[in-house]
């Protein structure tokens, strides 16, 4: 049975982009566009790993991987923002609370390496 992940960005260019191409590697997809959409995903079919953008129309993208955690512990999370960190704030702050972090314009092969060495597979 293919991996599930779950893919939360308000827009939806970047959702089709991922869906498409990790969809194609063999994983099973599901995308939502606000945080409310991705809790009901979250209840009703729980995935093996969330990719979350940080900035959300209907939330801060950290608030809702706290949310997420509290639901799914184990759950890696990877934050693919085109907000830019350096690395001290990466490490000190939002490394605490995320699995993995890319920028937006990071290549697709990145970010299947980053689901690679978070599922292990």
């Amino acid at each position: 049975m293919p991996k599930h992940i779950l893919s939360i960005d308000d827009e939806a260019p970047i959702l089709d982009l991922i869906e498409r191409f990790l969809s194609s590697k063999g994983y099973r997809v599901t995308t939502a566009q606000t945080a409310a959409a991705a809790r009901k995903v979250v209840e009703v079919d729980p995935p093996d790993l969330i990719i979350t953008d940080l900035q959300l129309e209907d939330s801060d993208g950290l608030k809702l991987v706290e949310e997420l955690k509290v639901l799914l512990p184990a759950v890696p999370v990877i934050l693919l923002t085109g907000v830019l960190f350096d690395a001290r704030a990466i490490e000190e702050n939002i490394g605490k609370r995320v699995s993995g972090y890319l920028d937006k314009t990071a290549p697709l092969k990145q970010l299947l390496q980053e689901i690679h060495r978070l599922l292990g597979d």
